[in-house]
Formats: C-alpha cells, structure tokens, sequence
C-alpha cells in the first residue's frame, strides 16, 4: 500500500513581520485535495544546544531571566545559528561565550524540531566534554548565573518542575535515556 502524498504546494508567500530573531511570513497554499489555505509560520535561524558534562558526571546549567514568562528559568546553554555558521561551530562558540567554558571533546547527539505547527525552528543538541575554564565572554545584554549539578539532579528538577524549559526537558531526558 503506497502512503498518500500529504503536501501542501506554495502558491504564494509574504512577509508579516521581520525582527532581529523572528521571521514571520504567511503563505498561501494548495492542499492535497486542491483546494487552497493559509499558513501562517515563524522562520528561526534554529539553535544549538549544549549539554556541557563535568568529568564526575555533572553538568553545567545556565539561571537566565527570560522576559516574555518574567521570571528566571534553568536551562543548557545554547544560542541561535548565525548566517552560515556551521552547527559545531555555533556550539563552540555559544559555551565559551556564555558559561567560559571551553570543551575538547565534541559529539553531536540529536536534532528536535520544537515547534512544528508554527516555526521552522530546529534544536541540534552536543555533548561537550573535557571541560576547561577559560574566562567570561558573555554578550554585553547577556546576565546569567552558572551552575554546576549532578545529573540526577537535574533529571529530578525535570520531574518536580524546576527545569520546565522545553529545550532543556527534551535535552536532559533523551540523555538520561539514549546519551550516556
């Protein structure tokens, strides 16, 4: 049996809405059964995410103000894509510009795409290891916290709700289970 083609043809495309991080844009499409719809989607340069892992085990997690919820909020460092940057090398640089942190060893876990019904965005995870410190380079508009946990720990911040970060959550679990 042969699957049903489901695409939705572009028929034609606008701009809504062009800022420093989000895109949005609005199409006009062609359903599968021919008929026409819209679809309204935000296009994000996507980000890598940094699960930094500590020689004993720990992790690094970053407190960081998040304005649109107000309040604070734990999560793994990371930090969006710039034009043509490679994936590693946006990881590389997000952990030393963040956290001081540099890594030797770099291996690329998984890609989450969080928010397919309205953004193009992906989340491509790292583990960094063999971790050294080699100064603050945060941005000038970043302020965050560094904090060095176990990871049950953090695993457990996930179950009782003091990591409710989508990138976070999705980051540590699918370590607990498929990454050590």
């Amino acid at each position: 049996m042969t699957a049903p083609d489901l695409t939705e043809h572009t028929i034609d495309s606008r701009d809504e809405y062009r800022g420093r991080l989000l895109h949005v844009k609005k199409d006009r499409v062609r359903l599968p059964d021919g008929n026409e719809s819209a679809r309204e989607y935000i296009v994000h340069p996507g980000a890598a995410v940094i699960i930094p892992v500590f020689e004993n085990g720990d992790i690094l997690l970053e407190r960081q103000y998040r304005y649109p919820l107000r309040r604070d909020f734990l999560e793994l460092p990371a930090g969006k894509f710039d034009p043509d940057e490679a994936d590693l090398a946006c990881a590389q640089r997000e952990l030393e510009e963040e956290t001081g942190y540099i890594a030797r060893l770099w291996k690329e876990l998984v890609t989450f795409h969080p928010c397919i019904g309205y953004s193009d965005e992906r989340l491509v995870y790292f583990a960094a290891r063999e971790l050294s410190y080699s100064g603050h380079n945060m941005d000038e508009d970043e302020f965050l916290e560094i904090l060095r946990v176990p990871f049950a720990e953090a695993v457990a911040m996930v179950g009782d709700g003091r990591i409710t970060d989508g990138k976070t959550v999705m980051g540590l679990l699918w370590y607990a289970r498929f990454g050590k």
